[in-house]
């Protein structure tokens, strides 16, 4: 059995760590350790499932290694900092006799370098993030697929999207998608309501490249409006500024906003929701809250490209728009809350559509692949068909 060390860098709920938990809860064949490090409400959520969990105690703040408005010196101890925090996670790895390290962000791909190398371990980069200009800048994102190519055995990637923008050419990697456990999930909720009844949600952190500014000036623009949109989601590195500037926004607008702050589970929105709505500013690497809408019975309406290119299926389980257009936006959502008939034939057909992104063929692909890194045979499954095929180079795509 393949014993694979996990890393991220934070434990805050948010989509990379609650694709995290989801995929290694789901790893059957796999003696999983996940290391984070900071405390934080993903420590315990991973800890409940009974997943070894450890928190590596260390002089490290992650937001003294971000994009813009940090002086060069503070920079450099974050960066200082990185490095001691994976000297730890190296003797953490041969503590757990880690044959594989899975660095979950760029922040623990630098961590992971470090820790791979004491630990004598191969390290492969589960990406959540496009590394592109547009996300980190010219130079950094030049520089991680530069690491990228030097320091990492192979590359898991959350889209195809994802994928394209990691330096994997002839090397191992392959596509394993944020899934959703479609069992256990009731169909049962409210009919398509009518038009001026309709009710909204966008599910997101509150961080400004979600688009919610986008969707704030898309209702106003809104021919009919809905009755009520849901903003869920919270702030949770240093964004609370933007929260009040949304609210501002709103009141300005006089658009028909109820903010939720935080929700561990957004179901329950979604599912008293007519519409759920994605709009980024910049393209969106995977989007797991388009995959739950769509299970929870929306409608959906979602930005591309990007990974939800790869989920929407435009007018036959959802719409896709272009990003960052409060206008085109607009026009979409009028088109959806007028005509209910749409928003019915939508909504009916995206649950299937969501069960196709299932976590436990995102697992078996990631179990497959890692078990590939280290030179042992794919595991034997129990369900004919259920197999992944082994490849010597080159990519896989999955999901």
């Amino acid at each position: 059995m393949t014993r694979a060390l996990f890393l991220a860098h934070t434990a805050a709920p948010s989509g990379a760590e609650i694709a995290l938990h989801r995929l290694v809860r789901s790893m059957r064949d796999t003696d999983v350790t996940v290391a984070f490090t900071e405390y934080g409400p993903m420590v315990e959520r991973v800890r409940a499932d009974g997943i070894d969990t450890v928190v590596v105690d260390g002089p490290f703040d992650s937001r003294t290694v971000t994009i813009g408005g940090l002086s060069p010196a503070r920079v450099l101890r974050g960066v200082t900092g990185l490095v001691r925090l994976g000297w730890e996670v190296g003797g953490l790895a041969r503590e757990r006799g880690a044959d594989v390290l899975v660095a979950e962000s760029t922040k623990a791909l630098l961590m992971g370098t470090v820790a791979s190398r004491r630990a004598g371990i191969p390290l492969v980069w589960h990406s959540h993030d496009r590394i592109s200009a547009e996300y980190f800048g010219t130079v950094l994102s030049a520089v991680l697929r530069l690491l990228g190519r030097v320091v990492c055995a192979g590359f898991v990637a959350n889209s195809v999207s994802t994928l394209d923008s990691l330096p994997a050419r002839r090397r191992p990697s392959v596509v394993a998608y944020p899934g959703i456990d479609p069992t256990g999930r009731s169909p049962l909720r409210r009919a398509q309501a009518e038009s001026d009844r309709t009710v909204l949600c966008l599910v997101a952190r509150l961080t400004p490249w979600k688009g919610h500014v986008v969707l704030l000036d898309a209702l106003a623009r809104m021919t009919t409006r809905p009755e009520r949109v849901y903003l869920v989601g919270g702030t949770f590195f240093g964004e609370e500024p933007y929260r009040a500037d949304l609210e501002e926004r709103a009141a300005t607008l006089d658009v028909p906003v109820v903010f939720t702050g935080h929700v561990d589970d957004p179901t329950e929105y979604m599912r008293r929701s007519d519409v759920l709505v994605h709009c980024t500013l910049t393209a969106e690497p995977f989007g797991q809250v388009i995959v739950e809408g769509m299970l929870a019975g929306c409608a959906v309406v979602a930005s591309g490209p990007g990974g939800p290119a790869e989920i929407v299926r435009d007018g036959v389980d959802g719409l896709l728009v272009p990003s960052g257009d409060a206008a085109v936006l607009a026009a979409a959502l009028d088109r959806l809350v007028a005509d209910r008939g749409l928003r019915t034939r939508l909504a009916e057909a995206a649950p299937a559509r969501a069960a196709e992104f299932d976590v436990a063929e995102s697992a078996r692909a990631v179990e497959d692949f890692l078990a590939r890194i280290v030179g042992r045979p794919a595991p034997v499954r129990a369900l004919p068909g259920s197999e992944s095929e082994s490849q010597s180079e080159g990519e896989s795509r999955v999901g």
